[in-house]
């Protein structure tokens, strides 16, 4: 917490990202009660550098006689300097980087091949339950690069909105706004303003899902109610990798389209655009791409003690739906959402049943699931906030602007959960249907 130390997450090998089930790091008891670990690592972020006075490498290995796959991996302590008694820095231990990899963007963070050899490490937990106890670190990384998402989207947006407020280009379609002026600022035209508005609303409403996730992380862990700790645990647990993927997703779909206000000057580095493009790109890959934080929403929570998990979201949701139905403030907005919940409601029943008799059928949607959930919680989140915003309005701008934003995030982004549900309800088949052969025979090629 004084960052005096470092830590990394030494996971994946060369032959295994997301199937660590493969890794092949050994360790080995040594006759002074700790470990020898050898063996390789890649994609460690700062797992080198002189920035602190010690780094200390949280490594997955496997001990002799360990069980084959994830079930025999176990979690070690390795530092770069092996501290003395008194708490002073000792012997430099074996475990070195090998090489910084080249990298598309984040390039201020030395992302390194590591090498142990023979390298002194000491067991955290028990044997062969390593995966567990890095799970714990892993889906608060989730989290955090889900805000990573968040933030950058965030920037991106206001550089995309001062460019589009400054920048002259051609005249208002309905007349010339500024007539003084020999052209029109960028943002008066319909284009430029459905992708800020679109970046705008998802910007506040992903955020307010994080928040709400923060603190439902918060209740889990010190409400005096042992039942509604149980609860916000269960709702983390539905919200993760919703978080990280949602966010991370649609955080690159905006600061692309951020990038696009910005036209060729966004493709050159003089204003920084680009750099936001790259560095974001890496985050939905990192800590589980993607697709695999849709596998485990869809195959793993969702099914999950005959749907448990999932009641967590829906049960507030349908409340809210419940007990603001009539609001006449309320009203244009409940009504969509209302079907949205339903249409979620339904996808989830036909992938639990589908999925049960043929688990292609959870893999063909589980993308599509998740993005409708996703479009869904935010929906929820965008309730919460236009009703405060109705009951402060008139007392100051910012609430009328909440309510523009959210208008526009109803009528034209929830929509997409319709999109979704249809192509969630074609099934598996025609996925599945292609040979392998079959996506090269039109493009056959040689050579990168």
């Amino acid at each position: 917490m004084s960052g005096e130390w470092f830590g990394t997450m030494c996971l994946t090998e060369a032959h295994c990202g997301t199937d660590l089930g493969l890794l092949r790091t050994k360790a080995k008891p040594d006759d002074e009660g700790s470990y020898r670990l050898d063996g390789e690592k890649i994609f460690i972020t700062g797992g080198e550098h002189d920035l602190t006075e010690n780094i200390l490498h949280l490594t997955l290995a496997r001990l002799p006689g360990a069980p084959q796959g994830v079930k025999g991996i176990s979690l070690f302590l390795v530092p770069k300097f092996i501290p003395n008694v008194d708490g002073t820095l000792g012997e430099r231990n074996s475990i070195r980087a090998l090489s910084i990899e080249e990298k598309m963007g984040c390039k201020g963070s030395p992302t390194c091949v590591i090498a142990l050899e023979d390298a002194r490490g000491w067991l955290i937990g028990e044997e062969n339950r390593g995966l567990r106890a890095m799970f714990a670190m892993m889906n608060h990384e989730r989290l955090a690069v889900g805000m990573e998402g968040v933030g950058v989207a965030e920037i991106a947006y206001q550089n995309g909105l001062a460019y589009a407020l400054d920048r002259l280009q051609g005249r208002d379609l309905g007349g010339a706004r500024y007539p003084e002026q020999e052209a029109d600022p960028l943002i008066v035209h319909p284009d430029i303003r459905r992708m800020l508005l679109r970046a705008k609303s998802l910007i506040e409403g992903m955020r307010c899902l994080a928040v709400w996730t923060g603190i439902s992380i918060d209740r889990s862990l010190a409400d005096p109610d042992e039942a509604i700790r149980e609860e916000n645990g269960e709702l983390v647990e539905i919200l993760t990798p919703i978080v990280k993927a949602l966010c991370t997703d649609l955080g690159c779909e905006i600061t692309n389209d951020m990038l696009q206000i910005y036209g060729g000057h966004g493709y050159i580095r003089e204003h920084g655009m680009e750099q936001f493009v790259r560095d974001l790109r890496i985050a939905p890959i990192w800590e589980g791409a993607n697709g695999i934080q849709a596998l485990d929403l869809a195959g793993r929570k969702l099914p999950r003690d005959m749907g448990r998990l999932l009641r967590r979201f829906f049960h507030p949701a349908l409340e809210f739906v419940e007990q603001h139905r009539d609001d006449p403030d309320l009203k244009e907005f409940v009504e969509p959402f209302a079907k949205g919940l339903r249409g979620l409601q339904k996808t989830s029943m036909f992938l639990a049943q589908k999925g049960m008799g043929n688990p292609h059928e959870i893999g063909a949607g589980a993308t599509d699931y998740l993005r409708q959930f996703g479009l869904v919680a935010l929906g929820y989140m965008w309730l919460q906030m236009l009703k405060v915003a109705f009951a402060k309005r008139g007392s100051d701008e910012f609430y009328e602007y909440k309510l523009i934003t959210g208008r526009y995030f109803f009528e034209r982004v929830f929509p997409e959960t319709i999109s979704r549900a249809i192509a969630i309800a074609s099934g598996a088949k025609t996925m599945m249907a292609m040979p392998d052969a079959g996506f090269t025979s039109e493009h056959r090629f040689s050579g990168n």
